[in-house]
């Protein structure tokens, strides 16, 4: 399962608690858009409205190649498919414990395009250096065994 686009920012910004594998609408240029990588999914985010998902702010660029008949909106936002309830325990969880929907990455299950969308809370500004000095000594660590591999080697 190998990602269309990813937001990598969400791991920095929020903790991660569930994640969940949904369907979404599509029109046909922007399949064919998401097929030519022309999608961004950095400012999105999911909201809920009338007991339903919606993906808002996933950017998809019309091809130049799209059809004359069709306006392409860029920003549309796009029906998150699930069963009914899986959305009821979501809603539960983001409106009791204080938990926000983001989604992670969009990516292909038997042709189709799906999201994976996380059941999320806020990071606070130590938890995010926390998480940089983590990232900076994983970094760290695999370049001294890399230096004391090759120094081995010698």
């Amino acid at each position: 399962m190998a990602p269309i686009a990813e937001n990598r920012r969400a791991r920095y910004e929020y903790t991660i608690d569930e994640q969940f594998e949904a369907g979404m609408v599509l029109s046909g240029w922007e399949v064919k858009a998401i097929r030519a990588g022309q999608v961004q999914l950095t400012d999105g985010y999911v909201h809920i409205r009338d007991g339903e998902l919606f993906l808002i702010g996933c950017r998809i660029n019309a091809l130049r190649t799209a059809s004359t008949h069709i306006t392409p909106e860029a920003d549309r936002t796009k029906k998150l498919l699930m069963h009914k309830a899986e959305i009821r325990r979501l809603i539960g969880k983001v409106e009791q414990k204080g938990f926000t929907l983001v989604p992670l990455n969009l990516h292909y299950k038997g042709g189709r395009v799906k999201a994976e969308i996380a059941l999320a809370k806020g990071k606070a500004q130590h938890d995010k250096r926390n998480t940089e000095r983590e990232k900076d000594w994983e970094r760290e660590k695999g370049r001294l065994m890399r230096h004391k591999v090759s120094s081995k080697g010698s």
